[in-house]
C-alpha cells in the first residue's frame, strides 16, 4: 500500500490546530465553584446559547438568555472566578412548564404590570383573583425573544404578544429590550463617584421600549400596561436593602401590608432613609409612593462586602398603577418602586431564598404606533470598605456602618 506523504509544515499547523481544539474543549469543562459567575455560566450555557457581555478589559461581565424572555441571568466583577450577583433558581430548569410563573431567577428582568386590578394582565376577565386564576403572560415568562443583534458589550432583543387585560381590552405589544455593560468611566460618570483601585465593579443599563402595535389607543378607560423591572438577588444574613425617598413629601412613606405587614423589626425609616432586611427568611414587599420616591436605591451584604445600587427613571407627578389583587380599588394609585424578602409560605415551602429591587413606567397610555421607554440600570461594588462606604454615602446618602447596625442578628 502506498504512504501518503504530508509536508512537515502542513503536519506542524494540524498539530497546532489540535491542541488549540483540545485546550478549548478543556476551558469549556472547567469546573467552577459554586457561587461563582463560572459555575452559573456554565449552568445556564446548558440551557440556552447565553449572550455574554464584558468590559474592555474583561472583568466585568454579565449573561443575557435570548431564550428565557432577555433576562440578565446574573453578572460579575472579577471574572468567571468572581462572585455571581444574580439570583439563578436552578431547580426551576428542566421542567414541564408551570401554568402560574416560570421563576427562572434573573438579576434583571422584564415584565408588564399590571398584576392585579380592573385592567390586569394576569387574570382573565371575569375571573376571581385567587391564586389558582393567576397565570403569567407566556411573552414575559415562558417564550423567547428574538436576539437582533449583539457586538459583545450590548445587545438588542425583541418580542412581539397579543394580550387581553380584565377589562376585555386587546393589546397588541411590542417590546424592545437594549442591555449594555459599563466601563469604569460611565459608571463614575453616572453615579458621580470615583472609584478607588481597591473597588471592583461591573454595571450594565437597559433601556426597555413598549410599542402600541395595534389599532386602538390605550386610555384611562381602556387601560394601559406599564414597564416592570424586577431585579433578584442571592439574600444573606446581614443584607439590607436601602432606598432613600423624599422625606419633605406628604403622606405616607411607604406601603408595607403587600403580603401581611412587615415586622417592625425587619424595616425602619428615619431622615429620608428607609431600611428593610433582606435575609431570605421573612417574606414581605413594600412599595414607595410617587410622591416619596427618588430615582435610586440599593442594598448592602456587611458580611460579603457587596454593595448594589439600582438607577431607574421616576416621574414624580404621574398616577402609577395599583397592582393590588382586586378589582375593586382605584386602578392609579399604585407605588412608583417595590422592594421584597423571601420567605417561607404558611406551609413551609419556599421559592427562593432570594430579594428583590423593582421600579415600574407609570402607564404607558399610548397611540397606536407610539412608543414608551423606561431605563433601569444595577450597579454592583466589592472590596474595600472605606471605598465602598465613600460610594454608598454619596449615593444613597446613608454610612456602611449605618446600614450593618440598622438590625439586630
Amino acid at each position: 500500500m502506498k504512504l501518503l506523504k504530508i509536508p512537515s509544515l502542513l503536519l506542524a499547523g494540524m498539530m497546532i490546530i489540535s491542541c488549540q481544539s483540545t485546550t478549548k474543549k478543556q476551558d469549556d469543562m472547567k469546573v467552577f465553584e459554586k457561587g461563582t459567575f463560572g459555575y452559573d455560566l456554565n449552568f445556564l450555557n446548558e440551557n440556552d446559547s447565553i449572550v455574554v457581555l464584558k468590559n474592555d478589559d474583561g472583568s466585568a461581565q454579565l449573561a443575557l438568555s435570548p431564550k428565557y424572555q432577555a433576562k440578565v441571568f446574573t453578572s460579575t466583577a472579577e471574572g468567571l472566578d468572581g462572585k455571581s450577583f444574580g439570583w439563578v433558581n436552578y431547580k426551576a430548569f428542566g421542567k414541564p412548564l408551570d401554568p402560574h410563573m416560570n421563576a427562572y431567577g434573573g438579576e434583571d428582568r422584564l415584565w408588564l404590570g399590571p398584576e392585579g386590578g380592573k385592567f390586569s394582565l394576569y387574570f382573565k376577565k371575569g375571573d376571581s383573583m385567587v391564586f389558582d386564576n393567576w397565570h403569567t403572560p407566556a411573552g414575559i415568562d415562558s417564550e423567547s425573544w428574538i436576539l437582533v443583534k449583539s457586538d459583545g458589550k450590548r445587545a438588542s432583543l425583541n418580542k412581539e404578544m397579543e394580550l387581553q387585560n380584565y377589562a376585555g381590552t386587546n393589546l397588541k405589544i411590542k417590546l424592545e429590550r437594549d442591555v449594555e455593560i459599563l466601563e469604569k468611566d460611565n459608571i463614575e460618570k453616572v453615579l458621580n463617584i470615583s472609584l478607588a483601585g481597591k473597588v471592583s465593579s461591573v454595571a450594565f443599563k437597559t433601556q426597555n421600549t413598549i410599542t402600541n402595535s395595534g389599532t386602538n389607543e390605550w386610555t384611562e378607560k381602556t387601560g394601559a400596561p406599564c414597564i416592570w423591572s424586577l431585579d433578584m438577588f442571592s439574600p444573606s444574613p446581614k443584607t439590607v436593602i436601602v432606598i432613600p425617598y423624599i422625606e419633605s413629601a406628604a403622606g405616607k412613606v411607604a406601603t408595607t401590608d403587600y403580603f401581611g405587614e412587615i415586622a417592625k423589626d425587619r424595616i425602619t425609616y428615619k431622615n429620608g432613609i428607609l431600611l428593610f432586611k433582606a435575609d431570605g427568611k421573612s417574606r414581605g414587599k413594600l412599595g414607595i409612593p410617587p410622591g416619596r420616591v427618588k430615582n435610586v436605591a440599593g442594598s448592602y451584604a456587611a458580611d460579603q462586602h457587596v454593595l448594589t445600587i439600582t438607577m431607574f427613571d421616576i416621574n414624580n407627578k404621574a398616577k402609577y398603577l395599583n397592582q393590588e389583587w382586586t378589582p375593586d380599588k382605584d386602578p392609579f394609585t399604585g407605588d412608583a418602586m417595590n422592594a421584597y424578602n423571601d420567605g417561607p409560605l404558611a406551609d413551609g415551602s419556599q421559592m427562593g431564598p432570594f430579594y428583590e429591587l423593582e421600579s415600574v413606567s407609570p402607564p404607558t397610555f399610548l397611540k397606536p404606533g407610539e412608543k414608551h421607554t423606561h431605563m433601569h440600570s444595577v450597579f454592583h461594588f466589592t472590596g474595600d470598605k472605606t471605598a465602598l462606604n465613600e460610594i454608598a454615602v454619596k449615593v444613597l446618602g446613608v454610612s456602611l456602618d449605618e446600614i450593618a447596625g440598622a438590625f439586630k442578628d
